[in-house]
């Protein structure tokens, strides 16, 4: 029995044992691995966006995608008219005709920080669009430089 007291038959003092019992510490060290196992998962941040890849084939487009552009001085333009962030929800339910399912295709200016763009699809999730599709420029994917053979 570790950290208990040792009675020795032949004295009547009881000797001290120094050794640490580490069960316990082992015991409660794993316990907390599995809590923090459990919840890091949990921890992390979900935004349902779809986000092709900039390589990848290209998507169908809908007969009449919807395009909501951010532009460089943070106005807003669905389509070809630009719109008031107060008057977008409206102005999406009349041009979806009520349904929240479309998919909004959002494209925004280089320029246009971080932040606005939060924003902006804040408001959209608020307004009960969740699917949201991010445009960009598609590119190849270069190509590794050729080896020179033969150069010494």
């Amino acid at each position: 029995m570790a950290g208990g007291i040792r009675h020795n038959a032949s004295d009547d003092e009881l000797q001290e044992n120094h050794e640490i019992n580490v069960t316990p510490f082992i015991d409660v060290m794993l316990v907390l691995l599995i809590i923090f196992m459990v919840a890091a998962p949990l921890a992390t941040v979900d935004i349902n966006v779809d986000l092709p890849a900039s390589t990848a084939t290209p998507a169908t487009r809908p007969e009449q995608p919807l395009y909501l552009t951010l532009k460089e001085d943070k106005s807003i333009a669905v389509g070809n008219e630009t719109i008031s962030r107060e008057t977008l929800g409206s102005f999406l339910d009349q041009r979806t005709q009520g349904d929240k399912d479309t998919r909004v295709f959002l494209r925004a200016d280089r320029a246009v920080d971080y932040g606005a763009l939060m924003d902006l699809m804040n408001g959209l999730r608020d307004t009960g669009y969740l699917k949201i599709a991010l445009v960009g420029l598609e590119s190849v994917p270069p190509r590794p430089a050729p080896a020179d053979e033969g150069v010494q």
